[in-house]
Order: C-alpha cells, then structure tokens, then sequence
C-alpha cells in the first residue's frame, strides 16, 4: 500500500512507520516539521500531492492538562485538523484510519466501554478528539476510526519510562481510583495497518488485555523490573497534589467489541508487552 501517515514523530507514528515498512508498503512519513495538520493548505497538498491508498492519522494534541488551559488550539488541532485530514482523504480515495482516545467517555459507566456507548466527554482534550470522531463521520463516511488507552512505547514519555525515571525513589504514590487498559504501540501499530489493509470501517476499540490502575500498573512495572512493588503507595485522584487541570475518566476500560466479534485475534495481555518494552528500553 500507499501510506501516508500524519503524526509520524510520535509515540505511536513512529510504529507506524515501522511496522508498514517491514511489510513493505510506500511510507510517505509525515512528522509534525513535514505535516502540521492545523495548516489546511499544507494538509490538502501533502494527502492530494501523493494520492495515498491509505492515511494513518495519529497527528494530535494529546497533552490533556494543557489542553485544558487552551481549548482553542486542541480543537484546532484534534478537530479542525481531522476533518481536513478526513476531507483530503475522501478527495483521493484513501481510506482513513483516525486515532481516538479513552477520554471521550465520562468514566462514570460502572463496566467496560463498547464501541456503540455514547460518548460523553468531561476534558477538554476528551471533546476536542470527540469532535474530531464526528468529522471523520461527516466528512469521510466509511473510515476506521481506532480508539485506544493508556499508551506506551519506545518512543517519547509515558508511564513507563516516567516510572523508569522514579526508580530511585524510596517511595511511589500513584492513583488507584481510575481504570483502564495499557496499550503498548508494538501491539497497537500492526493491528491499525491491519484495520487499514482490510478496509475494517467504523469504531474499533484497540487496546491490550487486562484492566488495571495506575497503581497497579507501577505495581506490575516494578515487579517486573526485580524491585519491591509494596513501595507503590496507592491513593486517590482527589489527592493529587498538584491537583490536574483535566478530569480523567475513572473507569475508561475499553471492550474490543468490534475486534472480538470480527473474529480478529486480541492484542496480548499487557504485562506481556510490557515485559518486552523493558527489555527493548534496556531496563531489564
């Protein structure tokens, strides 16, 4: 295939150019330098100035707390920015997988989301991404859009590398109030080219096997690694000191529905995948 692939600097763009190039596909990468999508101009040149089968577009705001403080530019970002992505595409005939979040959901459902739930964001990033799922559906009809969780990687900061960074300390605090699934981007990445090659339409939610917390995911990084998990201290959102700008959801476990009824094979649990990332990040 033909691939072009917005936010290829990123956590998961970088993935995502891996992974498609492995399986020998045209990787037109484009980093933020190359492609900023909040430039209409600039978007509609580089996705009609080489006509792609396919666009990944991972390209997006994804700091939740300053989103919170600049509504503007998260919208113009994660929704201006996604429909002229979803437009451009539907203009060369390439079929669209957008990524989305977890935080379009409120977090008050007491079981795991599924793909036809009603989406109710709180945050400012949650209904920023939101509306960039509902310009996908305007401007692009039969697109894939792929919401995911809890990312982490090789690449950029996430949860692990930030605990990577805390090791030394003799005690941890992290929440044990919010809920979720970890997703690693070495998983994630195949199954969104997959999504793509097959043409998959509508909402999937992707994500790796095994709710969990914030504190039980330090929990399992530390053991992991060979060091003492009961010096994670859990506590709770509201003592957060610093208090966060941005409220999360505190249940946003996603259900691979739509994955699970296709018959197309689930992404590991995630302390497999997060075993491998700590030896890929050389830290056991």
């Amino acid at each position: 295939m033909r691939v072009l692939i917005t936010g290829a600097g990123g956590q998961l763009g970088q993935d995502l150019v891996r992974t498609c190039t492995v399986a020998g596909d045209d990787v037109i990468a484009c980093d933020r330098s190359r492609l900023d999508v909040t430039d209409r101009d600039a978007v509609y040149q580089a996705i009609t100035g080489t006509e792609p089968d396919v666009v990944l577009h991972a390209a997006a705001w994804t700091a939740v707390d300053d989103c919170e403080g600049d509504p503007e530019r998260a919208f113009h970002t994660n929704a201006s920015g996604t429909e002229w992505v979803a437009d451009a595409s539907r203009r060369v005939g390439a079929h669209l997988v957008a990524i989305s979040t977890d935080y379009v959901f409120d977090g008050a459902k007491p079981d795991p989301y599924h793909e036809w739930d009603r989406p109710n964001p709180q945050s400012v990033y949650g209904m920023s991404k939101w509306a960039g799922e509902r310009a996908v559906a305007d401007q692009a009809p039969g697109s894939t859009i792929v919401r995911t969780s809890w990312v982490c990687g090789e690449h950029g900061r996430n949860m692990v590398t930030t605990v990577l960074g805390l090791r030394d300390r003799p005690e941890l605090a992290f929440v044990d109030d919010q809920h979720g699934c970890p997703t690693f981007t070495a998983d994630l990445a195949p199954m969104v080219r997959r999504l793509a090659a097959e043409r998959r339409v509508g909402v999937h939610h992707v994500t790796n096997q095994g709710p969990t917390t914030w504190h039980g995911f330090v929990r399992d990084i530390l053991d992991l690694l060979g060091d003492d998990p009961d010096r994670v201290r859990p506590i709770a959102t509201a003592e957060l000191d610093p208090p966060r700008p941005a409220p999360r959801p505190a249940n946003s476990v996603l259900d691979n529905a739509a994955l699970r009824l296709a018959g197309l094979p689930l992404l590991p649990h995630y302390r497999v995948s997060l075993g491998q990332l700590l030896e890929r990040l050389g830290a056991r």
